[in-house]
């Protein structure tokens, strides 16, 4: 009896580890094996200097810590390119004094995805999220940083969802 017990919770583990052969808990499904994400330049009318490296590596860190995906500079089975096209501040809500109590920082990135295993997965689409800050601080320093970190988070996230999690 014992022997059965053991046995039955053997096929038990082996039948779980082979369903989960390309399907990982964070949602992603895919057959690659690598991914290559390029550097996202800022091409955007107003240009923030660190954008484009940050975003950038907050998009590779998401997929190296989602999936089994190995990161390449050149040759990926599946390959996330784009630029960042907009990053624009605008007054959202007013004082009596008629001037701006709170500001929006919105950042908008159009990314092409190319999926070399299976190209009815291509698409080209725009990724856009937004910070709403007090207008009496300045976009600096940790204001941007959270601002950056709430964007990213969003977007990154979409950018995933769209990508390998087929969401």
């Amino acid at each position: 009896m014992r022997i059965l017990k053991q046995i039955s919770v053997l096929v038990v583990l082996c039948a779980i580890t082979i369903s989960c052969g390309v399907y990982s808990f964070t949602g992603a499904n895919t057959n690659a094996k690598s991914v290559q994400i390029n550097f996202f330049p800022n091409n955007a009318p107003l240009v923030e200097p660190t954008l484009s490296q940050e975003f950038t590596l907050a998009l590779q860190d998401l997929f190296l810590s989602q999936t089994n995906l190995s990161l390449v500079k050149t040759g990926g089975e599946l390959v996330i390119d784009g630029e960042i096209t907009g990053y624009r501040i605008t007054p959202m809500s007013a004082t009596a004094n008629q001037t701006a109590a709170q500001n929006r920082l919105t950042i908008t990135v159009n990314v092409r995805f190319y999926n070399t295993l299976d190209e009815n997965d291509d698409f080209e689409r725009n990724f856009s999220f937004f910070y709403d800050y007090p207008a009496d601080r300045q976009l600096v320093g940790s204001t941007l940083a959270d601002a950056y970190q709430v964007i990213f988070e969003r977007i990154t996230q979409d950018i995933f969802n769209a990508t390998v999690a087929k969401w």
